[in-house]
């Protein structure tokens, strides 16, 4: 084989590699498209301004389609005393906190925070499982980066590159006891081995004088 056919086939090999980078880039898409046409949400209570997409109120917004078998990339910026969160698997979204899964989105640095159990602070399944690293979330004011990756019952939580939860929902057989033995809150009790792996996504909106901001919230489906 010449140089001019051995240059050929490495022009030809990156341009294979740039292509499947390309592709592989472009498997993301916005979940909410910039007028939140796709999305359900009461219009008084969220806004989307210069791509950054928040509440004044404790209302949730929705998808209007249901996911499965995902990788749910964002941004979130927390204020004082924040408390939020990202909903997947919801399949009733008037009556999705005892048949979703949350992903808590919380100020860990405020003294409330620090106080309660793990599984309830910020990154955790809320009430379920929580983060292997505590203060992960940043300062308010500052933005968070998070993964959430949904592959039937298997779910993982990066924040800020840390894989802080990994959890087989088959593993929650019980509505009472999580499997290390800590109390599920009163008001989860469906078994997360029940819980369809397929719904809605959904971010919770402002609690009380707390505000919330998300901001590059995008998808790909696996």
């Amino acid at each position: 084989m010449n140089k001019t056919s051995i240059g050929k086939l490495l022009a030809l090999f990156v341009c294979c590699l740039t292509l499947a980078a390309c592709s592989t880039k472009n498997d993301f898409k916005p979940l909410f498209a910039d007028d939140l046409s796709n999305a359900d949400y009461d219009q008084a209570v969220w806004s989307m301004q210069d791509g950054i997409l928040t509440a004044n109120a404790d209302q949730a917004i929705w998808t209007k389609d249901q996911y499965e078998n995902f990788v749910l990339e964002l941004e979130f910026k927390t204020d004082v005393n924040t408390n939020s969160g990202v909903v997947i698997y919801c399949p009733d979204k008037k009556d999705w906190i005892p048949t979703s899964i949350e992903i808590q989105i919380a100020d860990d640095h405020h003294p409330q925070w620090k106080e309660l159990a793990e599984n309830l602070r910020c990154g955790a399944i809320f009430g379920h499982k929580g983060a292997n690293e505590q203060l992960v979330v940043k300062e308010p004011g500052d933005w968070n980066q998070m993964t959430v990756t949904a592959k039937g019952q298997q779910i993982d939580v990066e924040l800020n590159g840390k894989k802080i939860v990994s959890a087989n929902l088959a593993d929650w057989t019980s509505g009472t006891k999580n499997p290390d033995g800590t109390d599920i809150p009163a008001w989860l009790p469906k078994p997360y081995c029940e819980i369809q792996p397929k719904g809605y996504i959904g971010f919770q909106g402002k609690h009380g004088e707390s505000g919330i901001w998300f901001r590059n919230i995008k998808i790909k489906q696996l």
